[in-house]
This record gives C-alpha cells, sequence and structure tokens, in this order.
C-alpha cells in the first residue's frame, strides 16, 4: 500500500502540466504564487516551496530541524577536540620519525596542535553562521 506521500507523487508524475504546490500545515497542496515563481526564476531562491517532491519538509526532512543542535563557537571546545587528536598526533609523529631525538618527534605535532586550535574554532563559527543564516532564511520564509 503506497504511503499518501508516495500517492501524491505519483498523481503529479501522472500530469501532464507541472503546477508548483507545496504542503500546508494541514497537508493539503496549495498552488505557489507567481510573484514568488516570478522571484524565484529571477535568481532569488530563498527556498523553493515549490517543488512538493521534498513534500513540505524542507530542511527539517534533512536532518536540520529536529537534529543534532549546533552550539555556538567556543575555544574550550575546540581545545578538548586538540586534546582528544593531539595523543593520536604525538603517535603517529613519533612512528614517522623513529630516527630523530624525542623532542625533533614531539615538536612538530605541538606545532600542528598550535595551529589547529584556531582553525577548529574557525571551522565551528563558519558552521554555526552558516546555520543561523539557514534558520533565518527558513524563518523569513515561513512569514510570507
Amino acid at each position: 500500500m503506497p504511503t499518501r506521500k508516495q500517492r501524491r507523487r505519483h498523481q503529479k508524475a501522472r500530469r501532464h502540466e507541472y503546477e508548483y504546490v507545496y504542503l500546508d500545515e494541514e497537508g493539503n497542496e496549495v498552488p505557489v504564487e507567481q510573484s514568488e515563481l516570478r522571484a524565484e526564476r529571477n535568481g532569488q531562491r530563498d527556498s523553493k516551496p515549490g517543488k512538493s517532491g521534498a513534500g513540505g519538509r524542507g530542511a527539517a526532512g534533512r536532518g536540520g530541524g529536529s537534529g543534532r543542535k549546533v552550539e555556538p563557537p567556543s575555544w574550550r571546545r575546540s581545545a578538548r577536540r586538540a586534546l582528544l587528536f593531539g595523543p593520536i598526533l604525538v603517535v603517529a609523529m613519533m612512528l614517522l620519525n623513529r630516527g630523530q631525538p624525542l623532542a625533533q618527534q614531539i615538536f612538530p605535532a605541538v606545532f600542528l596542535i598550535a595551529f589547529f586550535i584556531p582553525f577548529s574554532y574557525f571551522t565551528d563559527s563558519l558552521a554555526y553562521r552558516m546555520l543561523q543564516k539557514r534558520l533565518a532564511r527558513r524563518e523569513t520564509s515561513k512569514t510570507r
């Protein structure tokens, strides 16, 4: 027995003319207004409400809504990550530089960890900003 979503997809595939629709809160298909379609065609694609293949899920269907919570970046979390990654890097450097004195085996690992901490913080801040922009875009598209 096909699900409601599968039936909708099948019905849409059998139509000759594709029309842009989205699902409202009650699960009804609602046609997209012409002004929204024009904005999409002009390159102002904030969201894609009319494809109906997404089933009205948005990013929640991809794990963005009810999934893991992304916290703001912190230096403490970056340092903790480096503490987990550091010993692995030290052991790898010791294995790769076996013929060298101990100081020359460990120094490159410490140097790389010193770069890893700010790089990790920067990566976290980029991911957090991207998420905030995506959530803001989703909120503005819902209010329309």
